[in-house]
């Protein structure tokens, strides 16, 4: 998949569960530059996720990423697989 694709598609998740349409996804997005990012809305991302990507991450993966661009190489790797 297309990195370009990938990042419109999380944008979408984005929008959905931080109810936010204003909101700019790029590889270099951080927990830390969206005030309504925390540890609930990390899980609910997460989740929403796997259900539109159709996979599944286990913790280590998860607790890895420092950005989005992080959560796109293990999206990656996980649709090759």
């Amino acid at each position: 998949m297309e990195r370009s694709k990938m990042i419109a598609d999380i944008t979408d998740i984005f929008h959905d569960v931080l109810d936010d349409d204003s909101l700019v996804i790029t590889s270099a997005t951080k927990a830390s530059d969206i005030d309504d990012w925390d540890s609930l809305t990390h899980i609910e991302l997460i989740i929403g996720i796997e259900k539109h990507f159709k996979i599944r991450f286990n913790a280590s993966e998860i607790n890895n990423w420092a950005n989005v661009g992080e959560m796109c190489n293990a999206i990656d790797l996980l649709l090759k697989a």
